[in-house]
């Protein structure tokens, strides 16, 4: 993995200096490459490049430029298939001289043009600049593992992997995109295109974007199940060889590779499969620990590692560890992002890049294979909303007054959660479970809800649409966005063996049933996970990584929430100050469980403090306008 950046002129009348801004861009990525940075280009096109070394550690540089055509790629990710298009390049006359998977890019867009992405495999983020047409091709991975933002307009566009190195490369300071944060706190990231500035978009996961000068266009090149016709009744042998070649290729690398273990089935799997593959090479597993015995899942990954001879290393999180770190990575990503557990793993991402620079993780088994309870919970709430009016209200106020707990994911939580989304349609209802901030609550803080703008493919069920959506939005916008940034903070590439291209197309085959059954979940995959572990690993119930928050918010970091809460930014975003001291003293006395709330605005909080310090100390000034904002 790596950090790319880039400007280019469209308009071949303007002339602008671009190895300034370029280099301003290196300079905020060099977290995400230490072991090289380069740029290339002329007049009209720059680009840059950060390298994390991981294949072909003697060579990797970039960009690559063609020297017939002069066009230029840089690219962000590992490309898995590059050997069988090495060949195919070679069957039509065109030899790569690179030993890098990266390097059959120029070749493959010189063969197929625009479409050439359709033809790649792996996780990647990249760039292509054709000059004989000023011409800029931006493109992010079917999954969404790699992020590209880019900024349009004046002629000049400039795209960077994270928000943070594109501001330092803009000529004047951009400014909070009202309705994107109002979506974040809603449902805790931001689903492409927004972006937290106006004018910095996002790319959407399988989608590329061409700019020319004729303007701009955008096409979804791929879209979870649209290659499938019909669901197919699935076979354990099948899965097993394309899981296990998912795992062979993600681990087959030239430096250290590692695993992170939760102790569920997904992470367990992964380490199950990568042992088998190499039965000698010794592994490491890296796993979390807190000290609340309800949030601590370390007695399980322990078991796994020793049932499967790997080592462990238990890495403990504890309050004190947050607010300097939260402060760091909203620092060097530009973001915020309403995960709790994002701090939590950078601390794991910064141990395990002591000994690796590689770690396979479990995400995107849930999404693909049906994991979530929420996923039963929609089937049960179409039966809840066909109950009685008054027989609903008697639920309702007895599920108020059931009181909060610290515990982690409790039944108080799930069931208010539940009752908020009465009267709502089966999406809709899901998003708002699994929000950060839910609907009353925002109108309570003065904003106005913002509308879900997400269109399924015509005819899915209601468990593919749930689990379309999770994947395109939850996982890729939130998920994936947290591994990334939490990773590349101390430079160490976290790799989605679940999110294998391959693996993608066999779950999208797969029918309801094989996914979930009656108050089952991840039938199949759990069927096949009993293959490599023992069924109490297999059908233990799912916790999922969570942090002791609620708890933490009351005791050991009241006073850093109270101070990030009383921030004036807050006030000039729009959010009434009052709701939310009201908010946090409902929390502190455990009259609710505000936790998740608290936690999205402190995060927009240190994020709205360090774009006005940011941009000030980048650009001289920082102006508010309310307007916008609110």
């Amino acid at each position: 993995m790596c950090g790319i950046c880039g400007m280019a002129i469209l308009d071949r009348t303007m002339g602008a200096a671009l190895s300034g801004p370029v280099a301003a861009m290196m300079d905020r990525l060099a977290h995400r490459g230490p072991d090289g940075a380069w740029t290339a280009g002329d007049k009209s096109a720059r680009f840059g490049l950060t390298r994390l070394a991981i294949r072909g550690l003697a060579g990797g540089r970039q960009p690559l430029v063609d020297a017939e055509t002069g066009v230029m790629v840089v690219c962000n990710g590992e490309i898995d298939n590059h050997a069988m298009l090495r060949a195919w390049l070679a069957a039509r006359g065109r030899k790569v001289e690179q030993e890098t998977d990266v390097a059959v890019l120029p070749g493959l867009y010189l063969e197929l043009g625009e479409a050439f992405v359709g033809r790649l495999a792996g996780a990647y983020a990249l760039a292509v600049w054709d000059p004989r047409q000023h011409k800029l091709l931006l493109a992010r991975d079917r999954a969404g593992e790699r992020p590209l933002f880019y900024h349009f307009g004046r002629g000049t566009v400039t795209f960077a992997s994270l928000v943070a190195a594109l501001v330092a490369g803009m000529p004047e300071a951009p400014q909070p995109d009202g309705p994107a944060l109002r979506r974040y706190l809603q449902l805790g990231h931001f689903p492409a295109p927004d972006s937290p500035f106006a004018g910095i978009h996002k790319l959407a996961p399988g989608e590329t974007i061409v700019i020319e000068p004729g303007g701009l266009r955008r096409t979804r090149y791929w879209r979870w199940r649209h290659e499938v016709s019909s669901k197919a009744q699935p076979r354990l042998d099948a899965f097993d060889a394309v899981f296990r070649e998912a795992v062979r290729r993600q681990s087959e690398v030239d430096v250290p590779v590692g695993l992170f273990l939760s102790g569920g089935v997904d992470s367990s799997l992964i380490a199950a499969v990568a042992k088998s593959l190499r039965p000698n090479k010794p592994l490491t597993a890296y796993g979390l620990r807190f000290s609340e015995s309800s949030y601590d899942e370390g007695r399980f990954a322990e078991r796994v590692a020793a049932d499967l001879s790997i080592s462990y290393v238990p890495v403990w999180v504890k309050p004190d560890d947050i607010p300097e770190l939260l402060a760091e990575l909203i620092g060097t990503c530009g973001e915020p992002l309403g995960d709790p557990a994002w701090v939590p793993t950078a601390l794991l991402s910064r141990r395990a890049a002591q000994d690796i620079r590689v770690a396979l993780s479990g995400e995107g088994g849930d999404e693909l294979f049906g994991g979530y309870p929420t996923y039963l919970g929609a089937r049960l709430a179409e039966r809840y909303e066909r109950l009685p009016a008054s027989f609903r209200a008697l639920i309702r106020r007895g599920v108020e007054y059931w009181p909060p707990s610290d515990k982690k994911v409790t039944l108080s939580f799930l069931l208010k959660r539940f009752i908020q989304g009465e009267g709502l349609d089966s999406l809709a209802r899901h998003v708002q479970w699994t929000s950060s901030v839910p609907s009353p609550i925002l109108e309570r803080l003065g904003l106005r809800p913002e509308p879900l703008d997400w269109q399924p493919w015509a005819g899915e069920d209601l468990l593919d649409r749930l689990q379309h959506y999770d994947l395109e939005r939850s996982l890729a916008e939130g998920l994936l966005t947290k591994a990334d940034r939490a990773s590349m903070h101390s430079a160490l590439e976290l790799r989605a063996p679940f999110l294998d291209l391959e693996v993608l197309i066999f779950a999208a085959a797969l029918p309801s049933e094989a996914r979930t059954r009656g108050h089952k979940t991840k039938v199949f995959l759990k069927e096949y996970a009993l293959r490599y572990l023992p069924k109490e690993i297999v059908y233990r119930k799912k916790r999922g990584l969570s942090v002791p928050l609620a708890a933490w918010l009351r005791g050991p970091l009241c006073g850093w929430a109270e101070a990030a809460l009383s921030r004036p930014e807050l006030a000039q975003f729009g959010i009434h100050h009052r709701a939310i001291r009201q908010l946090f003293e409902e929390h502190r006395r455990c009259a609710a469980d505000h936790a998740r709330t608290l936690w999205a605005l402190i995060v927009l909080s240190e994020w709205l403090h360090w774009a006005e310090e940011g941009c000030l100390e980048a650009f001289g000034r920082f102006e508010w306008r309310r307007s916008r904002a609110i």
